[in-house]
């Protein structure tokens, strides 16, 4: 067996929407294989060991520290970074986005992304199991603990997830405090 197939192999991996096919060494990193052998830069590398949610992307459909995951284990998979949140139709942003934009639930930027998927995953759980999440402030903030703001952005986070949730409600579309 030549060397390269020990430590080797292909995979095939659909992101944002595109299918990739790639011969990835077996201890490369999803985030490392988003960032440096695709080009996606959304997902940042904050502490590499699952505790800031910098790297936080969907991975099936659920979101995932992208740092703590090996690429070749998720031959098939569909992943979802910032970059593929927007409507590829229209152009326009996601609603995360925008409401992240109108709350300005940024400061610095760096763990922003990682932010927004954590938060269109739990929108994408709670929308499976209707019962099982809270939506409230309290029960966002816990979902959204994972993920680390040095700037202390995070009633703005809440906030922008909260407008979220009161747009896409039945109702008069308030969320509880």
């Amino acid at each position: 067996m030549h060397p390269r197939q020990e430590t080797h192999s292909g995979i095939g991996l659909h992101v944002n929407g595109r299918r990739y096919e790639l011969d990835v060494d077996h201890r490369v990193t999803l985030l490392d294989l988003l960032r440096e052998h695709i080009g996606l830069t959304g997902a940042k590398k904050g502490c590499d060991h699952g505790q800031c949610g910098a790297c936080t992307v969907l991975v099936g459909g659920r979101r995932a520290n992208s740092c703590l995951l090996l690429a070749v284990a998720h031959d098939g998979t569909r992943v979802t970074t910032v970059e593929g949140l927007a409507d590829d139709e229209t152009g326009g942003l996601h609603p995360l986005q925008e409401a992240f934009v109108e709350r300005d639930a940024f400061q610095c930027g760096y763990c922003t992304p990682g932010q927004l998927c954590s938060a269109a995953g739990l929108l994408a759980e709670a929308a499976a199991d209707p019962g099982a999440a809270d939506l409230g402030r309290s029960g966002i903030a816990e979902a959204m603990s994972g993920n680390l703001c040095r700037c202390g952005a995070y009633p703005r986070i809440v906030d922008a997830v909260q407008d979220v949730v009161a747009a896409a409600a039945p109702g008069d579309g308030r969320v509880d405090a």
